[in-house]
């Protein structure tokens, strides 16, 4: 959830990275910083449909373009108060991060990397699932990784380890077998070059999940302007080198999901 994947205050982390994440504009590069938004930590921010659709995943939602322009996008100026926005019940409702963590059919042995963990939504799910296997938490937020340091060691999980990366670097380790980018991508601003470094830096077969919000008007996520098309994704993870290997768009009310491997 999102949702604090960088640029963007992207790695997003799930802090500034996982925010919205979408890559924006006419699905292009903007100014977008992933302040994970995060959505959930991808997303968090002001101008709430409902109570319960909170635009969780992005901070921009329901501004414009022209607006959001080289702004830092963080929408609460308390971390805590932020963290507790990214991981309120009611997020798991559409974000269905349990069945998210099923559907990448994970053997448990794996190393993955969550970039844009923000407050470790995911990263700590994945954690549970990946008994013999590690879990990399990466955000460009300093913040989200004291937050993520302090919960590993509070709840006793010695198989997250927090990083924190930089905003044009995906920073993701060699061994990884998997990247997780959810509600991020949208946050990169110059994604060809992001999504390059990103190829450069994993093995061949290595595989990348990215959940990206769906077109049209949506309860939740990022405004129109700023999302990625599901055939844009797919094209500009092809042009940096990775294979389509998979896209659910029935999984999530509101996201599509993509496996990619890396060529």
């Amino acid at each position: 959830m999102q949702k604090s994947i960088w640029a963007v205050s992207v790695l997003m982390i799930a802090s500034q990275l996982g925010g919205c994440a979408e890559n924006a504009g006419s699905h292009e590069q903007h100014s977008k910083q992933m302040d994970r938004t995060v959505d959930a930590d991808t997303s968090g921010h002001h101008h709430h449909h409902s109570d319960d659709q909170t635009p969780i995943d992005c901070p921009m939602h329901n501004q414009s373009q022209h607006h959001q322009h080289g702004h830092n996008h963080k929408p609460f100026a308390s971390t805590d108060e932020y963290i507790a926005h990214l991981d309120r019940s009611d997020r798991d409702q559409w974000q269905k991060p349990d069945e998210v963590v099923s559907a990448l059919g994970l053997k448990g042995t794996e190393t993955l990397a969550d970039i844009g963990a923000g407050s470790g939504y995911f990263s700590f799910r994945f954690a549970k699932v990946l008994t013999d296997g590690d879990v990399i938490a990466l955000d460009i937020e300093p913040e989200m990784i004291t937050h993520i340091q302090k919960r590993a060691i509070d709840e006793g999980v010695q198989n997250v380890t927090a990083r924190l990366a930089k905003a044009d670097d995906p920073s993701v380790p060699n061994s990884a077998d998997w990247v997780f980018i959810c509600n991020v991508l949208h946050h990169i601003e110059n994604t060809e070059a992001w999504l390059t470094r990103l190829h450069n830096q994993l093995s061949p077969g290595a595989k990348v999940a990215i959940i990206e919000f769906k077109p049209g008007e949506l309860p939740v996520g990022p405004p129109e302007w700023m999302k990625i098309a599901p055939e844009k994704v797919i094209e500009i993870l092809g042009a940096a080198g990775f294979s389509l290997s998979r896209q659910e768009s029935d999984l999530l009310p509101y996201q599509d999901l993509f496996v990619f491997i890396r060529k």
